[in-house]
């Protein structure tokens, strides 16, 4: 099968899009041709296909908005279209269609960067389209299902007016950017997303869920959960048990940072931070430990090879997300090295981090509690190895590569024969 695969970026910027090299990795493997589409940038990895990618937002070395030249009228022209609808993404999408002549199109992430006028291309050469629902995108203006300014957890906007959004000023603390973005969900509602899209594949239950309260028809959600790619494991890395604690990820208040720096305060126990922020959250900690004893360091951002050293010589990791984390990668790849979790109890966390079987749970925003369960894997070496064990073997079984592609595969076959038996019907009559 000939799959065009939407992402906007086509580089490693965190577990999105080693999802993305992942998964082309393993269908490039079992015998299809995979195609990239996605959005110029300087740290691309090479593609035969990237004249067909759209430019940059502002300029190829910049990542994320808070980087954006946002005085250039270019640029804020560029970010508002592509909110909306981008005929620069559907020009373009079209015509790296007709000159590979894909028989699907796996749609990752989109929004903001690349734009809903991607499905329209694809509808107009008669393609089906497959969309993988990560975060809460499609319902949420941040998101997040996360209140930045009130730092909990709203869903306000699941069944009830996307204004709320505009009330609470959920993106980037702004009036306007979240009355634009609440605008662009409620522009994709209207003009019929769920209609131009065939399946949206989901990772976690408790997010389809959320997808379905929303609306999306049921028949059209199909849970896959992500899978880990062992292929991808540096060699001869030797896993020990070191006394730290790791945390992975960004460093933004709905990671729960703040709480985990404060369970780590005045604590003989050491914690490791890798990640970054891009809105200055980082210094935020430094600031409020410059005072303070503790034994946390930040390491900064790492790519996957310095990551796996780290995860190999770890403890255990830690997931205090306060907000409804959706089946992070990090989970998977602390399993690999055969580490266990300490995560909070919430959202889709559950679903990977099995009480007592493959980490521990701790109570949304409780530090104390959060204290205790990791003072107890600290203090109990034999039971944190045993976890990590078992952490290791659930992902053997239930999401590695082989049970990712079967089911991704199926999808794809049902799909493609489905949406064929639909136009062949059409044109008879």
């Amino acid at each position: 099968m000939k799959i065009i695969i939407v992402n906007y970026r086509y580089f490693v910027s965190g577990g999105p899009e080693r999802y993305l090299f992942n998964v082309m990795d393993l269908l490039q493997k079992n015998g299809h041709e995979v195609i990239p589409f996605s959005i110029k940038n300087k740290l691309n990895k090479a593609s035969e296909y990237d004249g067909y990618f759209m430019e940059p937002v502002s300029k190829d070395d910049e990542v994320y908005f808070s980087e954006y030249k946002k005085s250039n009228v270019k640029t804020i022209a560029r970010s508002f279209s592509r909110m909306f609808y981008s005929f620069e993404a559907k020009k373009k999408l079209d015509s790296l269609i007709k000159a590979v002549k894909p028989d699907l199109i796996y749609v990752l992430h989109y929004q903001n960067k690349i734009s809903a006028s991607i499905f329209d291309a694809a509808k107009n050469n008669q393609i089906p389209v497959i969309h993988r629902i990560s975060d809460f995108g499609q319902i949420c203006a941040n998101a997040l299902f996360y209140r930045p300014n009130q730092k909990d957890i709203c869903e306000r906007c699941l069944t009830g007016s996307k204004f709320n959004a505009v009330i609470n000023k959920c993106v980037y603390d702004s009036y306007i950017y979240s009355s634009i973005k609440a605008a662009s969900i409620r522009f994709q509602e209207i003009t019929g997303l769920k209609k131009k899209v065939q399946a949206f594949v989901v990772p976690s239950k408790f997010t389809l869920g959320k997808l379905a309260v929303h609306g999306f028809p049921n028949e059209k959600l199909v849970h896959i959960p992500s899978f880990f790619n062992f292929e991808f494991i540096t060699s001869k890395l030797e896993i020990t048990y070191e006394p730290f604690a790791l945390y992975i990820g960004r460093i933004e208040s709905e990671k729960g940072l703040f709480s985990l720096v404060k369970a780590f305060e005045n604590s003989k126990y050491n914690l490791k931070i890798v990640g970054f922020s891009s809105t200055g959250f980082e210094e935020e900690l430094k600031d409020y430990l410059k005072d303070k004893q503790h034994n946390i360091e930040f390491l900064g951002k790492k790519n996957f090879d310095e990551i796996q050293v780290y995860l190999s010589k770890c403890s255990f990791t830690l997931v205090p997300s306060e907000w409804y984390d959706n089946f992070p990668n990090t989970l998977l790849e602390s399993f690999a090295f055969k580490k266990c979790a300490v995560a909070t109890n919430t959202g889709s966390l559950k679903e990977l981090v099995i009480d007592n079987q493959t980490g521990l749970l701790f109570k949304l925003k409780d530090i104390q509690d959060l204290k205790d369960k990791i003072a107890y894997l600290f203090e109990n070496n034999a039971v944190c190895e045993k976890l990590g064990e078992n952490a290791f073997n659930m992902l053997n079984q239930e999401y590695s590569s082989e049970v990712h592609y079967k089911k991704l595969n199926n999808l794809f076959e049902n799909v493609v024969a489905g949406y064929q038996t639909v136009n062949k019907s059409i044109s008879q009559v």
